[in-house]
C-alpha cells in the first residue's frame, strides 16, 4: 500500500486499512519556477536541443533508446531523424531518453543500425510539468518540543548500543532516492548536504535550489530513520553522525517513479559517489518488469546499466522488498500494472519478471519485521530474494506499532512498510562504512550479511530455510551494535 506513493502495497484489505490509519502524512505544495536547463549533468557529446514549456504537446510519450556507449551519438541521431527529441542522455551507459509522438517511432528507431533496444517507459503521456518543472515549496517549520527517547525499532536493532562506539562518520553520505526531503526540518538540517542533492523527476537532472524537497512526506520520513540528528529532541536515526542527500524521483502530479527518473537518480548517485542509497519504491509503471516484452526489456536493461554504473563507482544500493505479502520467488500474476493508465487484470508473469531496483543483482533487498521481530503481515518474502530484515512496523495492533520518524514542517509521524525497514538497513550500512571507510559495495554487503542476527522461521509454511538463512528474513535482522564491532 502506498499512502504517499512509494510506500508499497499490502496484501489484504484489512491490512491496508490499518496501515492507512497509521500513517501520518504532511504534504507540501509545489510552486511554479523557471524551466530547468536542458543540459544535464551526464550529457556529453552531441548537444541536446533546448526544450521549453511550449514544446510540450498532448500525445508525447517517453522512450529508452539503448546503444553501446560507443554508438550513442548514432542513437541520438536516430531519435531526431525519426521525429523525436533527445530529452536526456547518459552517454557513459548508452541510455538516451527520447520524447516522441506517433505509434511508428519505436519501430523505426529499432531498425537503425547500432540501436540495441527501444522501449516506452510509460503507458501515459509525458506530463506538461516535464517542460516547466515546479520547485516544491519549503514548508513552514515548527520547532520540536518532544524529547528524544529510545523507540522500539532502534532498541530492536540495538542502535543505542552502537552509538556508544560511533554515531557514524561525517565522511559518509547516504542518498535518499524518494519523494524528496525537507532539508530545513530541525532534526535533519544539520546532516543534510544540499550540494549533493537534486531532482530527477521527469527524467532529467535538476540541481536548482530546493528541487530536492519533499512533494509528500515519505522521503522525509525515510531520511529521519537513517540520520535524524542526536540532538535531544524529536527522534534519532540509526546513524545520526552521517550525512544525507536527497534525490527526488517522484514527479508531480502523479507521484510516480518512472524508469527515466530512476536512471537519472542512479547516475547522479554514482557521480556524487554516495556510500549507500535507500530505495523504498518500485519503478513505475510496472510492478514487475518482464524481459519478454519489448518495452519492458528496454526498461530493465536501462535501469540495470544505471545501477551497475553507481555500483562501479562505490555505491551500495538498499531497497524495500514490497508490501504485498508476495512470494518473490514464485511469481504468477500481477493485476496492478501498468499503474499510470489501466492495469491489466491477472497479467501472467514469471520469475524472470523483476521488481526493480529491488531484484537487480547487487541490490540489498530488505523485508520488514514488527515490534516482536516477526515478519510483518504485509512484507514480501522469497527464497534467495531477501538479504536481511529490519523493523518496518506492523500497525495491525495499533498506530504506535509503526515506525516514528520525521515528516515535513518540523513534525513527526508514524508509517509502516518495507519502505520503513529499508532505511534502517541503509543506516546500518552507513555505520559499517564509517568503521570500514575503505570497504567497497561488495565488502559492505558481505559485512552486512555477516552482522545480521539469525532469526528462525515462525510457524508459517511459507517460510523455508534454516535459522541462518530463510525466505522471510534472509541472513537475519540487522544488528547495529554488532555491525560497528564486526571485523573484516
Amino acid at each position: 500500500m502506498r499512502a504517499s506513493r512509494p510506500a508499497r502495497r499490502v496484501g489484504s484489505a484489512a491490512a491496508a486499512a490499518a496501515l492507512s490509519a497509521a500513517l501520518c502524512v504532511a504534504a507540501t505544495a509545489p510552486v511554479s519556477a523557471a524551466p530547468a536547463a536542458a543540459t544535464g549533468h551526464h550529457l556529453t557529446g552531441t548537444p541536446v536541443a533546448k526544450v521549453t514549456k511550449a514544446d510540450w504537446e498532448k500525445g508525447l510519450r517517453s522512450y529508452f533508446v539503448l546503444a553501446d556507449p560507443a554508438d550513442v551519438e548514432a542513437a541520438k541521431k536516430a531519435v531526431v531523424d525519426n521525429g523525436g527529441t533527445v530529452f536526456a542522455a547518459y552517454d557513459k551507459i548508452g541510455v538516451v531518453v527520447a520524447h516522441a509522438k506517433g505509434e511508428k517511432f519505436a519501430d523505426a528507431v529499432r531498425a537503425v543500425r547500432g540501436v540495441q533496444a527501444v522501449g516506452a517507459t510509460r503507458t501515459s503521456d509525458v506530463p506538461r510539468q516535464a517542460y516547466d518543472p515546479p520547485i516544491p515549496k519549503a514548508p513552514t517549520q515548527q520547532q520540536p518540543t518532544e524529547k528524544e527517547r529510545l523507540r522500539w525499532d532502534m532498541e530492536q536493532i540495538r542502535a543505542d548500543e552502537a552509538w556508544k562506539v560511533t554515531t557514524g562518520s561525517r565522511d559518509v553520505v547516504v542518498g535518499v532516492l524518494d519523494t524528496g526531503v525537507d532539508d530545513q526540518h530541525p532534526d535533519l538540517k544539520e546532516n543534510f548536504v544540499a550540494g549533493k542533492s537534486a531532482s530527477c523527476a521527469y527524467g532529467r537532472l535538476d540541481r536548482r535550489e530546493g528541487a530536492w524537497r519533499d512533494t509528500g512526506s515519505h522521503g522525509t520520513h525515510v531520511a529521519g530513520t537513517i540520520a535524524a540528528a542526536k540532538n535531544g529532541v524529536g527522534v534519532v536515526g540509526v546513524a545520526p553522525g552521517v550525512r544525507i542527500a536527497s534525490v527526488r524521483i517522484a514527479e508531480e502530479p502523479t507521484g510516480l517513479f518512472f524508469p527515466e527518473n530512476t536512471v537519472c537518480a542512479f547516475m547522479f548517485a554514482g557521480d556524487q559517489r554516495f556510500d549507500v542509497t535507500n530505495n523504498s519504491y518500485y519503478t513505475d509503471p510496472w510492478q514487475f518488469v518482464c524481459p519478454n516484452d519489448v518495452d519492458q526489456a528496454a526498461i530493465l536493461d536501462g535501469v540495470r546499466r544505471a545501477v551497475r554504473y553507481a555500483q562501479n563507482r562505490g555505491v551500495l544500493h538498499v531497497a524495500a522488498a514490497g508490501n504485498s505479502d508476495y512470494d518473490l520467488a514464485n511469481k504468477t500474476t500481477d493485476s496492478t500494472s501498468p499503474n499510470d493508465s489501466t492495469p491489466i487484470k491477472n497479467r501472467p508473469i514469471g520469475n524472470s519478471c523483476l521488481d526493480i531496483p529491488t531484484e537487480i543483482p547487487g541490490v540489498i533487498t530488505v523485508s520488514a519485521t514488527g515490534d516482536a521481530g516477526v515478519k510483518a503481515s504485509y512484507s514480501n518474502y522469497g527464497v534467495a530474494k531477501i538479504d536481511v530484515a529490519a523493523p518496518g512496523g506492523d500497525p495491525l495492533g495499533g498506530q504506535d506499532r509503526g515506525v516514528y520518524s520525521t515528516v515535513p514542517g518540523g513534525g513527526f509521524g508514524y508509517k509502516a512498510g518495507t519502505s520503513m525497514a529499508s532505511p534502517h538497513v541503509a543506516g546500518v550500512v552507513a555505520l559499517l562504512a564509517s568503521v570500514h571507510p575503505d570497504a567497497g559495495p561488495a565488502e559492505l554487503a558481505a559485512l552486512l550479511r555477516k552482522q545480521a542476527r539469525d532469526v528462525p522461521c515462525p510457524d508459517d509454511d511459507r517460510c523455508t530455510g534454516g535459522k541462518e538463512l530463510n525466505s522471510f528474513y534472509g541472513e537475519g535482522e540487522v544488528d547495529a551494535a554488532k555491525a560497528v564491532r564486526t571485523r573484516r
